[in-house]
């Protein structure tokens, strides 16, 4: 993996869990994911409309994924309403990895070099040994968080088949964004049967402020993997859970426990052995 894409992957790791911190910091998740989703359609629609449309051939996996991520958003929201940051996040994320490598080599026959097999490994074991700890995460959180996991795989294995048939990587991510953040809005009012108030205030700002960091974050991943193996962008990708405990110790007063602290260190010694491979 060039050390650009490892960079970028990397700080697009800190963003994610950023936004995931000030998800689960907001009184109203359901409220907030659909804020955050409609600000990023908004956020990325000029981007979309100023670059060369995708590659029609794109457009079903743009479609697709997009449902995906509306699902993806739901388990999120859900996993959040009682699980910490510390349980909810690594459960979701780590389960991803393996499941993006599988997918990606039977749908798209990629087959990862013995290194990058073990750094899927060591990420994805370092991120479970973080998540099973001490006081660990009640059940419907821990299966939300798990189907969390399921729909990351999903959208990202979709996505990078789709990528690469758009002609245009930052085209075919800020599409991504705009029809998969654009529903959310109807999404709350079918649950809700109103529609999300947008008054200003902290909470609001807070939203966009997710919004604008999970638009660069994703868009990273989606050209990342227009250029190298899924599994690789995605596994790298979970070293997020490291920022994610430092940004729950620091900011949500969160416990950062000697098990964490050892699975973290799985995790970096995953991300090394992938971009050596």
């Amino acid at each position: 993996m060039p050390p650009l894409v490892i960079a970028l992957v990397l700080g697009s790791a800190v963003l994610h869990a950023t936004w995931n911190a000030l998800l689960r910091s907001g009184a109203d998740r359901l409220w907030s994911m659909s804020v955050m989703c409609a600000c990023c359609a908004l956020v990325a629609l000029p981007v979309a409309l100023l670059l060369p449309a995708p590659a029609r051939a794109s457009w079903s996996y743009l479609a697709a994924s997009s449902l995906v991520q509306v699902l993806y958003a739901l388990f999120l929201v859900r996993a959040y309403r009682t699980g910490l940051l510390a349980h909810v996040y690594p459960v979701a994320r780590g389960t991803a990895p393996l499941l993006v490598t599988l997918g990606a080599a039977i749908v798209a026959g990629e087959h990862l070099a013995p290194v990058s097999l073990l750094g899927v490994a060591l990420v994805s074991g370092g991120i479970m040994a973080i998540a099973f700890g001490r006081g660990r995460p009640d059940t419907p959180s821990l299966l939300a968080a798990a189907a969390t996991g399921v729909m990351i795989a999903g959208y990202m294995v979709v996505d990078g088949l789709g990528v690469r048939r758009s002609g245009h990587a930052i085209a075919y991510a800020a599409w991504g964004d705009v029809i998969s953040g654009a529903p959310m809005p109807f999404v709350y009012l079918a649950i809700r049967r109103r529609w999300p108030a947008a008054a200003w205030n902290l909470d609001l700002a807070k939203a966009a402020g997710g919004a604008v960091i999970s638009v660069a974050a994703y868009g990273v991943v989606v050209w990342a993997m227009s250029l190298t193996p899924m599994g690789q962008v995605s596994a790298l990708r979970e070293t997020s859970i490291l920022f994610a405990a430092l940004i729950g110790a620091a900011f949500l007063k969160e416990p950062l426990t000697l098990r964490r602290l050892a699975g973290a260190a799985m995790i970096a010694g995953g991300a090394v052995a992938l971009s050596l491979g």
